[in-house]
């Protein structure tokens, strides 16, 4: 199969250029020839006019054009990695956690309060202090989970007043603190990759989610895991979380063809049937709608397939992306169909 796909013309670069359309990141890169730098779709610089850009599929080909990286938008990064800005911000947080910022904390160190806002509710869609209180709760639902009373787990998460504590608990987790012993949290990770950045979550039992994060369908996944495994999902790291990020990071650098990973797929019976398919699909190959059908012994089922394939919460991890229509042309990807031809052209150059 061929699994080709229309590139975007030259024209409809610069458009998505002009938009600062970041859901075709790492489709393209646009060199400014006035300037001698070259940028990704979502730089916030300003537009130049058509006749003096170019583009360009990779870095290395903009690279050997003459163009430098445009230090504002920085293509030789992963897209969403942290500022430099910010760097020291999330240093501090790092090491205490449980620390109460205010907007003067920020000022003393030469941040804007509202530049900081905006940059936590786009990345993170929430505000920087609702991502500190959530960070704090997930630490606290950890440390309950260890065995430490509610007392001292308040403490330790930085609570002056065992009622704030409970009524945190009770906003984040639905739950007063005695009732979460027993409950496994879900912690949300970011991952940083050459297509975007993605969301990984999971926790003990194992990954139940890895999506890319600009994915309209994201809030309704957060919702079905939510009600298939119960706690309230908060940020945070885990062992899983971590190992999972190992992994993207290899599989992008071509040192990992297949992973290994507890996974989390629970669906109906129908859904668990194809997602378990798609594990077998080899690396570098692909399947369409109608043999995975026929694999399931439903021949007339390739619709239901696809819809199934499109409910898959684990992107490349269970390869969803190397599905694709009978006559090899590529079709529905959450996750962009740009993303889907550059994950099938990483795999087939290997």
């Amino acid at each position: 199969m061929n699994a080709s796909a229309t590139p975007p013309t030259p024209d409809q670069m610069y458009q998505a250029y002009a938009e600062r359309d970041a859901s075709l990141e790492g489709v393209f890169f646009m060199g400014v020839k006035t300037t001698g730098i070259f940028c990704r779709p979502g730089c916030r610089a300003k537009t130049p006019k058509r006749q003096n850009v170019e583009f360009f599929a990779t870095t290395t080909e903009a690279l050997s054009a003459g163009y430098r990286a445009c230090r504002r938008c920085k293509p030789l990064e992963p897209s969403g990695s942290v500022p430099d800005w910010l760097v020291q911000l999330f240093t501090d947080i790092e090491k205490d956690p449980t620390r109460r910022w205010t907007s003067a904390d920020l000022t003393h160190l030469g941040l804007s309060p509202s530049r900081v806002r905006r940059w936590f509710q786009h990345h993170y869609q929430m505000t920087f202090h609702a991502y500190l209180r959530a960070r704090r709760i997930g630490l606290a639902v950890g440390q309950l989970q260890t065995g430490s009373n509610v007392t001292q787990t308040a403490l330790e998460s930085g609570y002056i007043s065992l009622s704030g504590f409970r009524d945190s608990m009770r906003k984040w987790i639905g739950k007063a603190p005695s009732e979460v012993r027993g409950t496994e949290p879900i912690l949300v990770e970011r991952i940083l990759t050459p297509l975007g950045p993605m969301l990984a979550a999971g926790g003990d039992s194992g990954l139940c989610l890895l999506e890319f994060a600009d994915r309209k369908m994201l809030p309704k996944q957060f919702q079905r895991i939510s009600k298939l495994y119960g706690p309230t999902i908060l940020p945070g790291t885990h062992p899983v979380l971590r190992e999972t990020a190992r992994q993207i990071q290899q599989y992008f650098a071509a040192e990992r063809e297949s992973f290994d990973l507890p996974l989390r797929m629970e669906g109906t019976p129908f859904q668990s049937a194809v997602w378990h398919e798609l594990l077998q699909i080899p690396f570098g190959h692909t399947r369409s709608y109608q043999e995975l059908a026929q694999r399931l012994g439903k021949p007339n089922a390739a619709r239901a397939v696809g819809r199934t394939n499109g409910d898959n919460r684990l992107a490349i991890v269970v390869p969803c992306h190397r599905v694709v229509r009978s006559d090899g042309h590529l079709c529905g990807y959450a996750g962009g169909l740009w993303r889907k031809k550059r994950l099938l052209q990483l795999e087939q150059k290997q």
